[in-house]
């Protein structure tokens, strides 16, 4: 099953949409879904190297929007919305301690959330939450966004063949290290906090 996953990712690659889709999943990735666009960016530069910047400016204009809709999500309907996201991944007990954070570290809390495996939905929806300037928070999201996935778009630019050799015969390796920082970022959330 992970093999043809992998395979039908490098087939929409070439698709004349493709920039699309990874828009879409960036979107959500910032707002409600638990995976980062990085699972859909990387084979999609794999496969067309040649539009890595490209996909790497779009999946961080998609994300760093998504991130603002996050961002709208904690500041007018956390009770609605956030808070069963928050709840889903066990953070209800360290809400006040996150709000003490905010009012010291915001933009250094975005910055890390935003280049790290922690879930960047966590990120932008406690900033909404706990009112971290609106302007402040697009500023260090957007840019900070861009070096990450610009970052991912240069690596797999210049050594594209040697990663989809590996990816290629080490499929289940790679979904395994893939894995570990996933859950690490999870991990790091609560350790953090």
């Amino acid at each position: 099953m992970l093999e043809r996953l992998y395979q039908w990712t490098l087939e929409k690659a070439a698709h004349p949409h493709a920039v699309w889709y990874l828009m879409v999943f960036a979107f959500a990735e910032a707002t409600f879904f638990p995976i980062p666009a990085d699972v859909l960016l990387v084979p999609m530069v794999i496969a067309a190297r040649h539009r890595a910047w490209i996909l790497s400016i779009a999946c961080a204009l998609a994300s760093s929007t998504g991130g603002m809709v996050g961002w709208l999500i904690g500041f007018y309907a956390f009770e609605s919305i956030g808070q069963p996201i928050i709840d889903f991944y066990g953070l209800t007990d360290q809400v006040e301690k996150l709000a003490q954070q905010y009012r010291e570290l915001g933009n250094w809390i975005v910055a890390v959330g935003a280049i790290s495996p922690i879930p960047y939905k966590l990120v932008t929806i406690t900033s909404g939450f706990f009112q971290m300037d609106f302007w402040e928070y697009n500023l260090t999201s957007y840019s900070t966004r861009m070096v990450r996935f610009l970052a991912v778009g240069a690596v797999l630019y210049w050594t594209g063949p040697w990663v989809k050799n590996f990816m290629d015969k080490r499929l289940k390796l790679f979904t395994t290290i893939v894995m570990v920082l996933l859950v690490g970022g999870f991990v790091a959330v609560f350790y953090v906090l």
